[in-house]
């Protein structure tokens, strides 16, 4: 008989209006990476606050190590060895990374609180994983992928044996995503059953050794990856077979919409000139810390401008902030959504309406609340938003849906440029294309999009151009029809001449 850590039979969960999860069951085996897949709100991230102790199970069984658990509980959780480290990630930027690590379960000595004991154990626990990080670093000083490997850290440190890692290499660059690859075999190798929740098929290869699949809240099936295909994966979550999963549309371009000229702002947009005309999808690539997203950040008024003009349908427009690209016609849906994109605490209607309160409040500034409703009703069934009602809060509903959300407040206005930060990140193949026949509408009713993305394939795909940055600046420009991998990544790693010598040659090897 299979040997079984953690077995999850017949679970089921309720939330009013929502049946979440329907008969679903799990396995995972010692030392196995098991890829747990599915759409957004297939029920995923239900199923592991079950596991974690988040949730209660409605019926079921959870058995660890052969032992029927009857009330999971997070302190329950810990003591088997269970730990969840979540896509956005809980740390405590103003302590050090040893406090971090024994955040609630400090060390003391003599009812002292002994940071000199808590240093030499998170010393111990990041050489272990081969980490070269300082434990008296502050976290809010660390790069997200450093922080990543102090929340894995912190999870070892109450001996983790059962590791869920949710859309961890979300925020990672490629260099950084092998790395944690790394860690993840070698966890493996100790004995570490991992489940890994991802929507990245591409990164499967490299780790897997099972995929389970739900969909709706239902089992579907758990299968050995070697052999595995990624259209067969695909199918299993869907249902269907997804054959074009880049639905580019070709328009007539129309008149030019937007125009940047000599854009400067901070150290990371540096002296930007671009152009964008109606019915367009412009894509901006490059690799982290390029300045694409305080390049949108610049034009959509969130960050102060040096210099530079924006122009729109031939005027120039004064940005200051983000209220008077609103009013120009300029909107952006940001690439950290529920930091900047969402009010999670308030409900679906609330975030669509409350940057459309001039449209829907009357002279009086009294909401109109059949206007409200209306909008509301509109964006949801144009978006195919899935939710029980438009009251419950956006916080709780699966990334793909969070991010239709965002989106769907900017339609209700006459948007002349929408600017999309990185707007697949996080959700699943099939809301990846709604994202993209949505930005693909757009483009047909003569609207000009500029969409930042990491990844070069979806860039290609999508786009009409693509602009290229890389180190605050544009290195270069091209046809969607003439690009190539090779091409963009030529073009994103042409750093600036700073040393008298070809920096961006000596250092990347180009």
């Amino acid at each position: 008989m299979e040997e079984y850590i953690v077995q999850m039979k017949n679970i089921s969960k309720e939330f009013p209006g929502v049946k979440a999860l329907d008969d679903v069951q799990l396995n995972l085996k010692k030392g196995e990476v098991l890829a747990f897949l599915g759409e957004n709100g297939a029920g995923k991230s239900t199923l592991m606050k079950i596991l974690s102790g988040i949730y209660q199970k409605d019926t079921g069984e959870i058995i660890v190590d052969g032992q029927v658990i009857e009330h999971m509980n997070p302190a329950k959780a810990r003591e088997l060895g269970i730990a969840i480290i979540h896509q956005e990630l809980n740390m405590c930027s103003h302590l050090t990374v040893a406090e971090n690590i024994f955040l609630g379960r400090e060390k003391t000595k003599s009812g002292v609180l002994s940071e000199k004991e808590m240093r030499k154990e998170a010393k111990k626990v990041l050489n272990r994983l081969k980490i070269d990080i300082d434990p008296d670093t502050l976290v809010g000083d660390l790069a997200v992928s450093k922080q990543q490997m102090v929340e894995i850290g912190k999870a070892l440190s109450v001996n983790a044996r059962i590791l869920i890692m949710d859309e961890p290499t979300s925020a990672l660059t490629s260099a950084e995503i092998d790395e944690l690859f790394r860690i993840i075999n070698q966890l493996k190798s100790e004995g570490c059953g991992i489940i890994y929740i991802s929507h990245r098929l591409e990164e499967l290869k490299h780790i897997t050794d099972r995929v389970i699949v739900l969909r709706d809240g239902k089992y579907i099936d758990t299968k050995e990856f070697e052999g595995l295909s990624m259209d067969e994966v695909v199918s299993l979550m869907v249902g269907r077979e997804i054959k074009n999963k880049f639905p580019r549309v070709e328009c007539q371009k129309g008149d030019k919409i937007l125009e940047i000229k000599n854009l400067n702002a901070g150290k990371m947009v540096r002296n930007i000139n671009l152009e964008l005309y109606k019915g367009e999808i412009v894509g901006i690539a490059g690799l982290m810390g390029a300045g694409r997203t305080e390049t949108t950040r610049a034009i959509f008024g969130v960050d102060p401008k040096d210099s530079g003009e924006i122009i729109l349908e031939g005027q120039p427009v004064t940005i200051h902030k983000p209220e008077d690209a609103i009013r120009a016609g300029i909107v952006l849906a940001p690439e950290d959504r529920k930091k900047d994109g969402l009010c999670t605490k308030l409900s679906v209607g609330d975030n669509i309406a409350l940057p459309n309160l001039d449209i829907i409040c009357n002279k009086a500034g009294v909401i109109n609340s059949k206007k409200q409703e209306q909008m509301v009703e509109k964006a949801v069934k144009d978006l195919q938003i899935k939710l029980a009602n438009d009251n419950v809060d956006a916080g709780s509903l699966s990334g793909g849906n969070q991010q239709k959300i965002v989106v769907g407040k900017w339609l209700a206005r006459d948007s002349k440029v929408v600017i999309f930060d990185e707007p697949t990140r996080g959700i699943d193949v099939a809301a990846k294309v709604e994202i993209y026949n949505l930005m693909n509408a757009l483009k047909k009713n003569g609207i000009g999009v500029l969409f930042v993305s990491s990844e070069m394939p979806e860039v290609m795909g999508i786009s009409d151009r693509i602009i290229i940055m890389c180190d605050g600046r544009i290195t270069g420009e091209l046809n969607t029809s003439e690009a190539t991998q090779e091409q963009i990544l030529k073009y994103a790693t042409k750093f600036e001449d700073k040393s008298g010598e070809n920096k961006g040659e000596s250092e990347n090897g180009n």
